[in-house]
């Protein structure tokens, strides 16, 4: 199973003078809501996560949603044996996390793990359902925490390109 989480960070606050109902798609994705992500196997009990306090949460939901359909490029859908790769760079960072996608299964690594450890291995429709699911309840969280990002056109057509499965 997979378990993708947050934290925001107390170090790296939004400016106050934030108006989340008009704020445009690059500050929704690299200046605000900063923290640490984890996606983590529960059946493993493994999980690769930031700590550095400064990751955008929302960038990293809405670039996962675009990785796992990047990954779904193929025809042949979980009957392809060719690998398809994928990465997620952190801005601020030479970082990356790393997935490849091959007969219905993604592997997830991340240039800060030690070589000789494994990547996370999960089913790519379980990882699309679960990333999506994660983008909508991070949503509803910094809205409930954050007055009028309910009411962004940016944030409705996030929500409408990424509808849960």
């Amino acid at each position: 199973m997979i378990d993708l989480g947050y934290s925001l960070s107390r170090r790296f606050p939004d400016p106050p003078q934030t108006d989340y109902r008009t704020a445009d798609v690059r500050a929704l994705r690299h200046d605000l809501f900063c923290g640490d992500v984890y996606i983590a196997d529960t059946e493993t009990d493994r999980e690769l996560s930031t700590a550095w306090g400064w990751v955008p949460v929302l960038d990293f939901a809405w670039a996962l949603c675009d990785i796992v359909e990047q990954l779904d490029t193929d025809p042949r859908g979980s009957r392809s044996a060719r690998p398809i790769h994928a990465e997620l760079d952190f801005t601020e960072s030479t970082d990356r996390m790393l997935f490849e996608r091959r007969f219905g299964w993604v592997d997830v690594a991340a240039d800060w793990m030690p070589v000789e450890e494994a990547p996370l291995t999960f089913n790519h429709a379980a990882l699309r359902r679960e990333a999506r699911d994660f983008l909508h309840d991070l949503i509803a969280d910094l809205a409930d925490m954050h007055e009028g990002l309910a009411d962004n056109a940016a944030v409705w057509a996030l929500q409408a390109r990424f509808p849960r499965i």
